[in-house]
């Protein structure tokens, strides 16, 4: 590789679109575009595509996703028309309660300190390769051995998510011998190479993805556990497996949205947005105005009603046409209406306080009485999700995301593998994050593979991590509500649900006289950064049905890459 290592950093910034293209390629970093491509350049497929970028991708961002923790994916089928969903979530060990071996207010994590989980990583693979792939599974994971032995360069971003979770990660001795081999976390610009990893890999490339499911990975995976007091067995390594199902199918004007169903939450929650936005008018409203973030936060805000109706269907009954049902979105859009103020509201916003909670005081010390302004407000959430979306040129679309989120046994690292564990709850009702702890029961969580068809073909493709339960319905009316060019969609500022406090939370970029116009509503205002990453980093293909070529998008907000094989 003649490549300068430093050259595959493309920092936090304005992106271009890539278009006209017949294959295309969106990800969160530029090596793993680079392995994608190849694969797909040297006649591999889609499926082939995303293993070994998912392999990859664990190896050069450990600090956003590892090779022990979850899969989920939307995958098109071209020669059938089929969408396929894969459910990789990792189960809790059957008959044992939840192990939670950091305490409380570790890393930020006070309100719910991670419990232990089976990986669903490498079996989520395994099962990929075994439905879809084309290439020999060795061949795939070369790569993810190659970067994982000479390391990689560290960026900014690195550095900074590292310094973000540095509490947590470095709470026992092997994560601080993994992410602080000197003693400290290797500044940008250098190289940093992953202790113990590239021996792992080339198990895995060897011996095949059982290395890490029934393998020596897995016995010293359950011997650690054991070690810290989590009885932890080999049965439970395989107790919960990958699972194919039936998608959530959403008709939304001349749109079929199909996103991940239960009991994945993120279905649910978008399905109930979108269908409240469409029945108070958002096509009609104008994009960045009051008018549409007020609409905005109050139908995300009804979305995050209905996380508790998402479950495992093998255990619960699921309400599945009850929570998409076009007549209840009506209906509750007709409440929203019916709920808004009659007066201007402005004069009780500057007396009550704005989004920081001062009263006229605060709007004093802002720079004037009753000055509307946005106030700081910082979402710290723990991030660690990479998405990757595939077009290959047989037309199959893969939406695809892995992650930290539900990896192993908080804070350990087993084999150069870092973890963070689940943040699961059990058996609560508005946790987006649930578990039920019964033997081969699949979790909630909010994760947003979304397929957009027209005609019963693709026409767009989104996934994100970071925020995704209320940033993926705000892409998604961008591009099918406010008809947005796809770059377009994805740069727009995004926004948190309206809170109890009748709170929006947007990104500072909003044009002049909006915040006034939602005091006016009686919405209060705050402000994260102008291009937040905790706001996620779309992956988004889009397909022009007047020249079926396609457009890979990389959002601003991180160091996504786009590319593809022009038309």
């Amino acid at each position: 590789m003649s490549r300068n290592p430093a050259d595959y950093i493309h920092n936090p910034g304005p992106k271009t679109p890539v278009t006209g293209l017949k294959t295309a390629v969106t990800t969160d970093n530029a090596i793993v575009t680079e392995t994608i491509m190849n694969v797909l350049n040297s006649g591999g497929n889609a499926a082939d595509a995303v293993i070994a970028g998912a392999m990859v991708q664990a190896a050069v961002e450990p600090f956003m996703t590892n090779h022990a923790g979850l899969v989920t994916m939307l995958y098109y089928e071209a020669k059938t028309g089929k969408v396929h969903q894969l459910d990789s979530l990792g189960g809790h060990a059957s008959g044992l309660p939840p192990f939670k071996p950091v305490p409380p207010g570790m890393g930020g994590y006070a309100a719910m300190p991670p419990s232990a989980i089976i990986p669903g990583f490498m079996p989520g693979l395994k099962a990929i390769h075994a439905k879809f792939a084309t290439k020999g599974w060795a061949e795939l994971c070369e790569d993810a051995v190659r970067w994982a032995e000479t390391g990689h360069v560290v960026s900014t971003f690195e550095y900074g998510v590292n310094l973000f979770g540095e509490k947590f990660i470095t709470y026992f001795p092997e994560g601080r011998a993994f992410y602080q081999p000197q003693g400290y976390f290797p500044n940008v610009g250098e190289t940093f190479t992953p202790p113990g990893m590239a021996a792992t890999m080339r198990g895995v490339r060897d011996e095949g993805p059982d290395y890490m499911i029934s393998g020596p990975w897995a016995e010293a995976f359950v011997a650690k556990g054991n070690d810290l007091g989590w009885k932890v067995t080999m049965d439970h390594m395989t107790e919960t497996p990958p699972r194919w199902v039936d998608p959530l199918r959403f008709e939304y004007n001349e749109y079929e949205l199909l996103f991940l169903g239960p009991p994945q939450a993120q279905g649910f929650f978008s399905s109930v947005a979108l269908g409240v936005l469409k029945h108070l008018g958002i096509r009609d409203m104008e994009p960045g105005s009051a008018e549409h973030f007020w609409a905005m936060g109050h139908a995300l805000r009804q979305g995050a009603r209905h996380w508790e109706y998402a479950h495992d269907d093998q255990f619960y009954d699921v309400p599945r046409a009850e929570v998409i049902d076009d007549d209840y979105h009506a209906h509750l859009a007709k409440l929203i209406r019916g709920s808004r103020p009659k007066v201007d509201m402005s004069e009780h916003i500057r007396l009550a306080g704005d989004a920081s909670g001062g009263g006229d005081m605060m709007s004093q010390f802002a720079g004037g009485a009753g000055k509307p302004r946005l106030a700081k407000h910082e979402e710290k959430q723990p991030t660690g999700s990479c998405e990757i979306a595939v077009v290959d040129a047989e037309g199959n679309w893969c939406q695809f995301m892995d992650t930290l989120q539900g990896s192993g046994i908080p804070g350990q690292v087993v084999g150069g593998v870092p973890m963070v564990g689940s943040h699961a709850t059990f058996g609560h009702l508005q946790s987006p994050m649930d578990a039920t702890l019964l033997k081969g029961a699949k979790a909630r969580c909010i994760i947003g593979n979304t397929l957009v068809l027209k005609d019963g073909k693709p026409v767009f493709s989104a996934g994100s991590p970071g925020n995704i339960h209320c940033t993926l319905p705000q892409v998604l009316t961008h591009l099918l509500d406010f008809k947005l060019d796809p770059y377009a969609a994805v740069d727009a500022p995004r926004m948190l649900p309206m809170t109890e406090s009748r709170t929006v939370v947007i990104e500072d970029r909003l044009r002049d006289g909006v915040v006034e116009d939602l005091h006016k509503l009686g919405v209060r205002v705050g402000a994260v950064s102008g291009y937040d990453y905790h706001m996620g980093s779309f992956s988004v293909i889009a397909r022009d049905e007047e020249s079926d070529t396609l457009t890979a998008v990389a959002d601003p907000r991180r160091m996504a890459v786009a590319d593809g094989v022009p038309a």
